[in-house]
């Protein structure tokens, strides 16, 4: 774990949200089951096997010494999580988490909660997308924005802040949208964006009532069971992007699956959403650097053209999807 230390011991003092060391991306050998994150004031160790004692008290020692050196007379605090088998254990190693815990991010700032759960309320690797829909949105003032899988809704926080007139944030968790509700609060967004909580695939008349969109983003799990699988899933929403994109505009297409290559998406996309015209993929964090761009998480851009986007608002793209109307379209 000697990668791990020494990424401790020259830490600069975390002020953003962000991960400090990333063993997952398999540039350290020996340590692909460390993940080290700052969620300010607190530090979050993850271990995806079994940690020692030992293990854990080299870390603390490593943290407690460079926090001295960092912030002097300040209490040190972080947690530590293992998940293995199935199962996830997490415990507070030292200091205090506040309650609420608010971190920030490129000017942003949201609720994040560290001692339960593994997603805890901010993903951090997608820093990059977030500043790509901050930088796309600024340079559309007054878009429409559709947030698919919205969890926490920071895409919206930071959609909105750009100047975005209205987003639509759907996902199936109420308590991840009330999360998302606080996160708008805390930013001094008021109106503008609205939180439903559905299923998406049983409510596609919805969605669809609310566009045509000028950014619709799909951010969904790769696999979760009753909600998203990516193999069987991905397919079913892209048919549908024609449709709810306005006349040129974009999509934001994301897959954190490491057996899952860029091809996934872009073969489907051409066989499924041909007149989708594929953009650019959005660089990783540079702390999430991973020896395999197949496996590291997958942002790709997306852009309708003019007239295809025109015919599939109209409906004209619609009729060739295939699929039983669901009972709540119009």
């Amino acid at each position: 774990m000697q990668a791990l230390l020494n990424a401790i011991a020259t830490m600069a003092l975390p002020t953003d949200a962000r991960r400090v060391f990333h063993g997952r991306g398999g540039l350290h050998p020996g340590c692909e089951h460390w993940a080290l994150d700052a969620f300010p004031p607190v530090f979050v160790l993850t271990s995806f096997r079994p940690a020692g004692d030992d293990e854990l008290a080299a870390v603390h020692a490593a943290l407690a010494q460079r926090w001295q050196q960092l912030a002097p007379g300040q209490p040190l605090a972080w947690v530590a999580q293992c998940r293995y088998d199935g199962r996830t254990e997490t415990r507070l190693m030292a200091g205090s988490v506040p309650e609420p815990h608010v971190v920030t991010e490129q000017g942003a700032r949201y609720r994040v909660h560290v001692l339960k759960g593994q997603n805890h309320g901010l993903f951090l690797d997608m820093a990059e997308g977030r500043r790509w829909v901050r930088e796309h949105v600024a340079a559309c003032p007054g878009a429409t924005v559709l947030n698919l899988f919205a969890y926490t809704c920071a895409f919206s926080v930071v959609a909105r802040q750009a100047g975005a007139r209205q987003v639509v944030n759907l996902d199936m968790s109420d308590g991840a949208l009330a999360i998302g509700r606080q996160n708008h609060q805390l930013n001094g967004l008021s109106g503008g964006a609205s939180f439903l909580a559905h299923d998406l695939f049983n409510s596609w008349g919805k969605v669809t009532r609310g566009g045509p969109y000028d950014l619709v983003i799909v951010d969904p799990p790769s696999y979760q069971k009753g909600s998203f699988v990516a193999t069987k899933d991905y397919a079913r929403l892209m048919r549908r992007l024609p449709d709810l994109l306005a006349p040129g505009g974009h999509a934001l297409l994301c897959l954190n699956a490491p057996e899952l290559g860029p091809a996934f998406l872009q073969d489907a996309m051409r066989e499924l959403a041909p007149t989708l015209e594929f953009v650019q993929r959005v660089a990783n964090p540079e702390a999430f650097a991973d020896v395999s761009a197949e496996r590291s998480l997958k942002v790709l851009v997306y852009r309708a053209s003019d007239v295809a986007a025109a015919a599939a608002s109209a409906g004209e793209a619609g009729s060739a999807l295939g699929e039983p109307a669901s009972p709540d379209a119009a």
